[in-house]
């Protein structure tokens, strides 16, 4: 029946088109019928939601949009994520898987790796690279759409990574599979003593934090990154091939940022009105550097644990 579905879409249109393919994911687990992107919704959440981030923010929907926009892309969508911790990168990537799926970040065509668990002995690296290489082509011939995530890109064995250069390039296929629209996610704190050297000129400069351009990092981004023994992307074929979409700097954050995390987190809990937790919590962070004490060392990664400490 399924068979049959499939070539009756090649040849409706119209009001038929869309009952038959209703019908069809009634009885199919096909990744077509979860892909549901919601570039409008991801746009409103990156902005109501992630804080102190406005090249992210940009970055991120410009790029995304622009990409589910064209139906024949080139080549995959590759954002690498970099900055301090808890400045929102992981966050930003459940964003998403959240509005690209219907079954967001629980979706099967949504995949995360983590080296600590996928890849934690670096004497494997040859095996690991013939079963990620594996995978990915398993996920991609079954579904073209699929997003791959990759976190603490740091602590990926040297050398790993590389294998997916022949699924990032612009050729048209590969491995039997039109591989081009996939997502592919970077997420590593390599780069962020560059990040935080520009933002602090910019500040010292007495200038706008959101006057800092993507230009300002872009390359020596890419540069911190592909020279860095511990990025994952060390000296890697794959910033050499320039496959990489967009270098994505997540800039540290100031107590103001850290403030916005804690209410919006009260909020959630329904108690938007506790000003004092707002501020102990605030104040309880630990800022760098030591002249100035401007950005939280931990962004607004433990403000849940310190505002329970607080109520």
């Amino acid at each position: 029946m399924l068979a049959v579905l499939s070539v009756l879409l090649l040849f409706s249109s119209g009001p038929v088109c869309c009952v038959l393919q209703n019908l069809y994911c009634a009885f199919s687990d096909s990744c077509d019928c979860d892909f549901k992107p919601r570039v409008k919704d991801l746009e409103w959440d990156l902005y109501k939601n992630v804080f102190g981030q406005h090249l992210a923010q940009d970055i991120v929907s410009e790029e995304v949009a622009r990409f589910l926009l064209n139906k024949s892309p080139d080549q995959p969508l590759v954002l690498s994520f970099h900055g301090s911790t808890g400045t929102g990168k992981t966050l930003v990537s459940t964003m998403l898987g959240n509005h690209l799926y219907g079954s967001a970040m629980s979706s099967p065509f949504v995949h995360q790796f983590v080296p600590t668990l996928h890849f934690p002995s670096a004497e494997r690296v040859n095996q690991y690279r013939e079963e990620l290489k594996s995978w990915v082509k398993g996920n991609l011939t079954g579904c073209a759409r699929s997003v791959f995530i990759f976190d603490e890109m740091e602590k990926m064995p040297p050398g790993l990574i590389d294998v997916l250069e022949p699924f990032l390039g612009p050729s048209h296929v590969v491995f039997r599979t039109n591989y081009r629209k996939a997502i592919y996610i970077f997420i590593s704190t390599a780069g962020q003593e560059v990040i935080t050297q520009v933002v602090l000129e910019n500040r010292q400069a007495g200038q706008e934090r959101d006057e800092i351009k993507l230009s300002h990092l872009q390359e020596a981004l890419a540069q911190e990154v592909y020279n860095n023994k511990t990025s994952g992307l060390f000296q890697s074929s794959i910033i050499q091939q320039k496959l990489i979409t967009r270098f994505v700097p997540f800039l540290p954050l100031t107590r103001t940022h850290v403030e916005r995390c804690v209410r919006s987190q009260l909020c959630q809990r329904g108690i938007c009105n506790r000003s004092d937790v707002v501020e102990a919590v605030g104040g309880d962070m630990i800022y760098t550097p030591a002249e100035g004490r401007y950005f939280s060392t931990t962004g607004c990664k433990t403000v849940s644990a310190k505002i329970s400490v607080f109520l």
